[in-house]
């Protein structure tokens, strides 16, 4: 058991809630946080490297979570560290992100572009993809989500709205899910190249499946995403 708490805090840098939560998910160990902490802070784990912890805003902003799928998807995109390749130019890639307000529910795409033709792109592969009718959607006020993507949803009649500008904690959801990104999928891709955009989202594919059907969030209790939906339509 201490072995699998090292192995989560050494390779996912989780803290102790989390890995309650994988312990008792994958391993069926019921162990308290408090048990968990301890273990830690015997082995001189319990504190992060500063480079890892998470920096803390003076101001807490409460989250509100949407009653049904469906009602406001969060659309961000997150840009890559360019790849320097053989040549030695480097190559930029683009990850487009969907969450959905109520389950946490992601679809997520590498582009190696950005701008209105593939946010277009990216929001009918979202639209094909998730499992329930999408009412609204929020972003940013990137170049990329301008008259051209908002009147491309007005068509389809999905409202488009637009935070208020330099408030990205408006699109918060979307904005953590990036961090969470950062932290699980690609630090422990650190040193591994990836400049193919298709080999790319087969991995990101991976990525994205555990993320919906395998990884426990503290924000829905411990539930996946998929759970979560489950648990919204059939009640």
């Amino acid at each position: 058991m201490v072995g699998k708490i090292i192995h989560l805090r050494q390779h996912y840098h989780f803290g102790p809630m989390k890995i309650q939560m994988y312990l008792e998910r994958y391993h069926g160990i019921t162990m308290s946080t408090s048990g968990i902490w301890r273990i830690l802070k015997r082995l001189e784990m319990n504190r992060l490297p500063a480079s890892q912890r998470h920096r803390r805003t003076t101001t807490r902003w409460k989250r509100y979570e949407k009653q049904r799928p469906g009602h406001q998807v969060q659309v961000d995109v997150k840009f890559i560290e360019p790849i320097a390749t053989d040549g030695g130019r480097r190559k930029k890639y683009y990850q487009y992100t969907a969450i959905d307000d109520c389950t946490r529910l992601r679809i997520l795409r590498i582009y190696p572009k950005h701008d209105q033709r593939t946010a277009i792109e990216f929001m009918d592969y979202v639209l094909a993809r998730l499992p329930f009718q999408v009412e609204k959607v929020q972003t940013d006020n990137g170049a990329e989500f301008q008259p051209g993507f908002h009147w491309h949803l007005l068509d389809q009649g999905i409202n488009h709205v637009y935070i208020r500008p330099a408030t990205p904690r408006l699109n918060g959801k979307v904005e953590r899910s990036h961090r969470i990104d950062a932290e699980e999928f690609y630090r422990l891709l650190d040193g591994v190249m990836i400049d193919d955009a298709g080999l790319f989202n087969d991995k990101l594919q991976e990525w994205e499946n555990y993320y919906n059907y395998q990884r426990p969030h503290g924000a829905l209790g411990g539930q996946t995403p998929y759970e979560r939906l489950k648990q919204k339509t059939n009640a």
